[in-house]
């Protein structure tokens, strides 16, 4: 290396040299064609916008002890790819006494465990409104879910989904619920 600043090259130093570029220029096609070819856009599977979920929800009043049922829909985006999902989504629940409308928006952490099944754990706020005689007709409540999603194929765009769930009305005498939704997945490609 010294014959390089005195301005003396021999042949040993240059051939050391141009082996140490062939080897760092290879290294270096190695690596960065690979990323490359990994990155191909025939290769690359596209993620849904959203994915609707269409389903049917029963929910128990721990405190109060009565059953209620009804629809439920909910639409979920993925803002943060393997970190985060949000759902909004609206439930009427139908008892004997009372009719509960609920809105809800939910944070959720998922889990991959396999091409076709995928796991998530989430909390969120709530807002109710009821019409049972003698209670507030509005309220906020906390919520907390674990969410199970089977789906068809690889490509999820059909699937089912299990989500039990349990919430504290922050008013209301603080009711607390136990329940459970399941149904449909339809993505939006």
């Amino acid at each position: 290396m010294l014959g390089y600043f005195t301005g003396r090259h021999d042949a040993d130093s240059r051939g050391r040299r141009v082996r140490v570029r062939k080897s760092v220029s290879i290294a270096f096609l190695l690596l960065f064609s690979g990323n490359a070819y990994a990155q191909s856009p025939d290769k690359e599977e596209k993620e849904s916008v959203a994915v609707i979920e269409l389903g049917g929800a029963t929910s128990w009043n721990v405190k109060g002890g009565g059953w209620a049922l009804g629809p439920t829909v909910a639409v979920e985006v993925t803002p943060i790819e393997k970190w985060l999902e949000l759902e909004g989504g609206v439930t009427p629940l139908f008892s004997s006494r009372s009719t509960e409308w609920s809105a809800d928006l939910l944070f959720k952490k998922p889990w991959t465990l396999s091409d076709k099944v995928e796991f998530m754990v989430g909390v969120g706020p709530e807002w109710v409104h009821t019409n049972e005689p003698g209670k507030s007709p509005n309220s906020v409540s906390g919520e907390a879910v674990i969410d199970a999603m089977f789906w068809h194929s690889k490509k999820h765009r059909f699937g089912w989904y299990v989500e039990p769930g349990y919430e504290y009305n922050f008013g209301r005498g603080h009711e607390q619920s136990l329940g459970v939704s399941g149904g449909l997945l339809i993505a939006i490609p």
